[in-house]
């Protein structure tokens, strides 16, 4: 009897393993699909805001986001700095989100990786500032081995040398992490000089439906979005609103 038990443990355990393992939506596919782009994040706080929606729950927000026409979603994992956490990925997954989700943290190390895979992400983020080239590229073959697609974030000219590593999404972050200060300029300005064929990605600073459109004309196909939905009332209506301007 103990041992018909333990079978049916172990057969449930592959089971579970094998959901686990599944093939995650791909983000480049959704992005490169969509007509809008848009990736809402999921956004609770920021070090220069401090709170922008405390009360926002993960249950809740990504699904409508979802419900709502995002091509995917962001969420932050970042406790201390972004009051996130890895449990809000698997919430929104429990929820009934199946777009992909962007693990966003700050990633440094081959564990956060893993916990990204555990918690039900599609992709992450590495930031190109956080590394040498070659330590770079080592989590990037890590992610790719786990089944992450990688959004490589960039900042400025000294750091487009990275996207020859062919990570699956290129961003460029148009908040300087050092003053905080954002510049969507700084996508139009990058957007050239990055390999013709890679898929653009525009973060932060993009607050209204023109910049979007202009930010497409000039090769940018993913625009991640946070503060402008998060600090509204009911960020899946914002961003319902924000999708029909566009």
């Amino acid at each position: 009897m103990a041992k018909d038990i333990l079978q049916e443990i172990v057969a449930h355990k592959c089971e579970e393993l094998a959901l686990l393992k599944a093939k995650k939506p791909s983000l480049r596919e959704a992005l490169l699909q969509s007509e809008t782009g848009i990736i809402a994040e999921f956004k609770r706080k920021s070090p220069s805001k401090g709170w922008i929606k405390e009360d926002g729950r993960a249950d809740i927000i990504p699904l409508s986001y979802q419900q709502n026409g995002a091509a995917a979603i962001s969420i932050l994992t970042d406790k201390h700095y972004f009051g996130g956490h890895d449990d809000f990925i698997r919430t929104a997954r429990q929820s009934g989100v199946t777009i992909p989700i962007l693990y966003k943290n700050f990633v440094i190390d081959e564990f956060q990786l893993y916990e990204a895979v555990l918690c039900g992400a599609s992709a992450v983020l590495l930031i190109a500032a956080c590394f040498t080239y070659d330590r770079c590229a080592e989590l990037m073959h890590t992610a790719h081995n786990l089944g992450l697609e990688v959004l490589l974030e960039m900042h400025d000219e000294d750091e487009l040398e990275y996207a020859e590593l062919q990570p699956d999404l290129c961003g460029i972050n148009n908040r300087n992490l050092g003053s905080f200060v954002t510049d969507v300029e700084n996508s139009f300005r990058l957007a050239e000089l990055l390999p013709k064929d890679a898929v653009k990605v525009s973060e932060s600073g993009i607050s209204t439906p023109a910049t979007v459109k202009a930010l497409r004309a000039a090769g940018f196909r993913g625009f991640l979005i946070g503060e402008t939905f998060m600090k509204t009332p009911d960020p899946g209506l914002a961003l319902k609103d924000f999708i029909a301007k566009i």
